[in-house]
């Protein structure tokens, strides 16, 4: 920490005045490399906030990559204040999202990848969890509950993962920043979709593969009035992706897909008598 930018003055905890022990990663000599990819357009304001919470890790075999649309806000003079501890970084216009997203993992050199937006930020010591994680269970992808930060209240909600299986995938639930996966496992996103990536990269990416779930939070979603999720004027964007991916013969019908959630919600409901 006492190597990055300083922190703005009003900003205080993590990312910005604590860090994670570097402590954690001794007494093993190698740690398998994490690629993370960052897509950027016009979020300087949470864009420092992110970049902290990837550097911070203090992860000792990380290679960090940030994609940035041609941002017209501060974004460019953040990414230059991190320049020295980013892998690769770019500020031009590109396809959007998904085409910003699937660049960065074309230069990607690690074992294992992570996609985090750049309104969202990670845990404390979650590094140093996913990689112990996938070294001790060799499993393909591994997923963690998420937080939800609302800006204009200042609440903080918990989305918990019910333990996957193949049939129930498809039900969007996976909290996109808390995911993580083996580059032998990767598959581009599909450009075609604006707002449904991630819940159509699981698709593919997901089934047939072992996973393992961690029970705690692996990171934070801003919730503010320009985010895709929150956005009133996105969604007849979420509907036009959603049929064009229930259009793909790959996916199943929309009978398939109803039946599913009906099952689904038996089953959250086994769960939560169980208390599991």
């Amino acid at each position: 920490m006492a190597q990055l930018p300083p922190p703005p003055a009003n900003k205080h905890g993590w990312p910005w005045t604590t860090q994670t022990n570097p402590g954690l990663y001794e007494g093993k000599t190698s740690w398998p490399k994490i690629t993370i990819v960052t897509p950027s357009f016009n979020q300087g304001e949470f864009l420092e906030q992110t970049i902290r919470s990837v550097l911070l890790q203090n992860y000792p075999n990380l290679e960090y990559i940030i994609i940035d649309g041609g941002s017209t806000d501060n974004s460019t003079g953040i990414l230059k204040k991190y320049s020295h501890w980013i892998s690769y970084w770019q500020s031009e216009k590109d396809k959007g999202q998904s085409n910003a997203i699937n660049l960065g993992f074309s230069l990607s050199s690690g074992r294992y990848h992570g996609w985090i937006n750049s309104d969202d930020y990670y845990l404390e010591n979650v590094f140093h969890n996913v990689a112990g994680a996938f070294c001790s269970s060799g499993v393909d992808f591994i997923y963690g509950y998420g937080l939800d930060y609302v800006i204009s209240t200042g609440e903080i909600k918990e989305t918990k993962i019910l333990p996957f299986i193949d049939f129930f995938i498809k039900i969007p639930g996976l909290v996109q920043p808390s995911t993580f996966w083996s580059a032998a496992i990767h598959e581009p996103v599909w450009e075609e979709l604006h707002c449904s990536l991630d819940y159509e990269l699981w698709l593919r990416l997901v089934k047939g593969h072992s996973r393992k779930l961690i029970k705690e939070p692996l990171s934070v979603a801003n919730i503010h009035e320009d985010a895709k999720s929150s956005d009133p004027k996105m969604k007849a964007k979420w509907e036009e992706d959603h049929q064009k991916i229930w259009a793909a013969d790959a996916h199943g019908t929309v009978y398939e897909w109803k039946r599913i959630v009906f099952l689904n919600r038996i089953r959250q409901k086994i769960y939560k008598w169980l208390h599991l």
